[in-house]
């Protein structure tokens, strides 16, 4: 006899190398950078207390940055604002506490108290092919995202017997590639050099204005 492991443990233990490599508590695998910074914004939403800190619903960013985190922005319902900021690695969507790391990718690379979004693409750092994440310290966040990342189930829970406390997004890491992940995450250097990418102004797009 042999035990069958839950394809859910490979991404739990996807998420356990990567926030030790990080020195973040807590690490949830996402589909995409973009969807990681989508599910960090609604989460800002859907918080009360974030929500009445941020009433402004303004978020403002770089811009010059890759197309999607704008059309997440629009998309969670917020305002949208770019400002000329020359940046490198990593980047901030003010006034909230959610950065844009996609090109940055080192040991003890989390800030603290920050929701701090890594690519996976498999032009980044640690190429997957498809994947990202989302780095916190706050645990009741980590567990709203690993609920709204999976239709809003607990996972773990026959679907049968489930009892559903959000209305969730199709937006999980699927095991093969968490597994391809922690394979990568092993043979990772300490430290690697912020990816650079020529990007064009956002601020000239007619959809952003």
């Amino acid at each position: 006899m042999y035990m069958v492991i839950p394809a859910y443990r490979v991404v739990a233990d996807f998420e356990d190398g990567l926030a030790k490599y990080a020195r973040s508590d807590f690490a949830v695998a996402v589909d995409s950078c973009t969807a990681a910074i989508f599910l960090c914004l609604e989460y800002f939403k859907a918080n009360s207390i974030y929500g009445r800190k941020y009433a402004e619903n303004i978020i403002t960013i770089p811009k010059r940055t890759f197309p999607s985190i704008p059309m997440e922005i629009l998309h969670a319902g917020y305002k949208l604002q770019f400002e000329d900021l020359d940046w490198k690695g990593i980047y901030q969507l003010k006034p909230l506490p959610i950065y844009d790391g996609a090109k940055r990718f080192h040991e003890g690379m989390y800030m603290y108290n920050s929701f701090h979004c890594l690519s996976f693409h498999y032009k980044k750092h640690l190429p997957i092919g498809r994947g990202g994440a989302i780095l916190t310290n706050n645990g009741d966040a980590a567990r709203w995202f690993r609920q709204a990342r999976f239709f809003g189930r607990n996972e773990g829970v026959p679907l049968s017997k489930d009892q559903f406390a959000m209305c969730g997004w199709n937006l999980y890491m699927d095991p093969p590639r968490a597994a391809r992940g922690l394979t990568l995450l092993s043979m990772m250097k300490d430290s690697n050099p912020d990816l650079l990418e020529d990007y064009s102004d956002l601020s000239k797009q007619k959809i952003f204005n």
